[in-house]
């Protein structure tokens, strides 16, 4: 299937499915039927109308086959016609079947308008990322907008780029557009937004988190756990001297979640994770560029670097590299999330694994029954999983002389609930 995108301002995207109609699409068994509410089993052989008849049909002032058209062809009352594509339930398989069949032989498409109007819907869901940059945010929308499909639901994604002030205008922008949901990053955001989130009643999901919001519901995992078991891996491999590289803490429960989980499990080792070792970036490869640029500036450097996200650590290995600086022999680096970059690294990335489809999944099935006041199943706290790879090697100190002239080979997975 192919997709194009219609661009809605500098950052608002709509996808929508073009060329050839298929019935399904995937492990979701999406359909277009399904999308527009109408049943697989409506379809057929066409009309046995003559293309005389078809012609001589009065034309609307758009040119554009109409609902009218359909009933007149399908030989049904208008109402017949409406309640077929509104709710298929209620009119006979007969009856449905002429609509259907008048509907594709006339390539009559409803006017979406009309029915938010007269629905008081608009069947579409807005959901607003820090940033659209991150791979990992990139898999969870690709879940998201699948499963949205399964329902009927189209989606409008936007992104503020971690700007706070900017948040409630995109939140806004999109609410504005008649959204029927949104889903939200944290539980962290402007009380604007969740005023405005409120007035409207608008059905809410926070993703990425199991923090207790102060409005709407949450689908994610724990954020301390996750940091907290991947550095007892650290750990476990003789590091001491531990530095982080993560986004900026301020508004971002998140992050200050993962370096408390590290701070956390260095204290129970009597280990102190030291502050002016906890460097702030942007959360790209050139932030974590610009992190490690530092930590090599330092005249006592940590034996080992915990980036929280995978794109960080990414920007790290690289600079390590220019420097001369051998991974895992040196230092060894870490990353989080599990993008599918991190195992090609040069050396594969250690890293934790968070379930980015589960939650995009998760989150639609969420909102959806939120949205039409039905039970769709409570989404569960999901796992993450600790992944040892290469770029996580012994501290230099606890080496034995013929490991330090070579690289380290071999990995594990380290599975720990959330």
């Amino acid at each position: 299937m192919v997709f194009s995108r219609m661009r809605l301002n500098s950052c608002f995207t709509v996808a929508r499915p073009t060329g050839p109609a298929c019935t399904s699409d995937g492990p979701t068994g999406f359909s277009y039927h399904e999308a527009l509410h109408l049943p697989v089993a409506a379809t057929g052989p066409a009309l046995t109308t003559s293309p005389s008849k078809i012609s001589s049909m009065p034309q609307s002032p758009t040119g554009r086959p109409t609902l009218e058209d359909v009933a007149r062809l399908a030989d049904v009352s208008l109402g017949s016609a409406s309640r077929a594509l509104s709710d298929s339930s209620l009119v006979k398989p007969k009856t449905l079947k002429r609509v259907m069949q008048a509907v594709e032989q006339l390539g009559y498409v409803r006017n979406g308008a009309a029915r938010a109007l007269a629905s008081r819907r608009t069947f579409s869901v807005g959901a607003v990322y820090p940033t659209l940059h991150n791979p990992a945010f990139a898999d969870s929308i690709h879940a998201l907008q699948q499963t949205l499909w399964g329902f009927g639901y189209q989606l409008v994604v936007a992104s503020h780029e971690y700007v706070e002030e900017r948040e409630y205008e995109v939140v806004r922008s999109i609410v504005e557009r008649g959204v029927d949901g949104l889903i939200l990053v944290g539980v962290e955001h402007d009380h604007q937004v969740f005023d405005l989130v409120r007035q409207r009643k608008l059905p809410l999901v926070l993703t990425w988190t199991l923090e207790q919001p102060p409005y709407g519901h949450t689908v994610g995992f724990s954020n301390r756990q996750a940091a907290y078991d991947l550095t007892r891996a650290v750990l476990a491999k003789g590091h001491k001297d531990i530095a982080v590289i993560c986004g900026s803490r301020e508004h971002n429960e998140r992050a200050r979640q993962r370096v408390s989980g590290t701070s956390e499990a260095m204290a129970e080792r009597g280990l102190t994770l030291r502050e002016e070792w906890i460097i702030e970036q942007p959360l790209s490869v050139e932030g974590g560029k610009l992190a490690m640029q530092r930590i090599l500036a330092m005249g006592q450097r940590p034996t080992a670097v915990m980036c929280n996200t995978d794109t960080l650590a990414i920007g790290a290995l690289h600079e390590c590299r220019v420097h001369g600086i051998a991974v895992p022999d040196q230092m060894s680096i870490t990353g989080y999330d599990d993008i599918v970059l991190a195992s090609l690294t040069v050396p594969p990335l250690a890293t934790v694994h968070i379930p980015t489809a589960q939650i995009g999944t998760f989150s639609a099935r969420r909102l959806v029954g939120l949205i039409e006041n039905r039970d769709l199943g409570e989404p569960p706290a999901l796992n993450h999983e600790v992944v040892i790879r290469e770029s996580l090697g012994p501290a230099p100190s606890t080496l034995q002389p013929e490991m330090k002239r070579g690289k380290l080979s071999g990995s594990a997975r380290t599975v720990a609930d959330s």
